[in-house]
């Protein structure tokens, strides 16, 4: 019988392929579904022998675990150095597609509430 073991919704491509390279490495079957485009299905990496789901969570674990430190440790590294992107740097960066972006979004606001907000006239 299989056995979901990792979902792959809103996985990066890298992460993906580091459990694959994982179970691979470790002699784990599984196989992989991929997402459906009306999002009945999901994609995700399933077991095929759920005899060995005790052992492939437990690495996967450990993996998610180390993998939590080393995100942290980049994402630390990006802002001591002054590279994290925050909005204000988008912002000096490309002014003119952020304000572009800004008046959009205020627009599109507007017109959505604007019916709402005629209600009390």
């Amino acid at each position: 019988m299989t056995i979901l073991l990792f979902s792959l919704k809103d996985v990066s491509d890298e992460e993906a392929e580091e459990v694959r390279a994982l179970l691979d490495a470790n002699g784990i079957g599984f196989y992989e579904t991929a997402a459906s485009n009306w999002g009945v299905s999901s994609a995700a990496i399933w077991l095929k022998d759920a005899g060995q789901w005790a052992q492939a969570k437990s690495l996967l674990d450990e993996y998610q675990q180390q993998r939590c430190v080393t995100q942290r440790e980049h994402y630390r590294r990006l802002e001591s150095e002054g590279k994290q992107r925050t909005f204000l740097r988008a912002w000096r960066e490309e002014p003119v597609r952020i304000t572009l972006y800004m008046a959009i979004i205020a627009a599109v606001l507007y017109f959505s509430l604007k019916p709402y907000l005629a209600l009390g006239e």
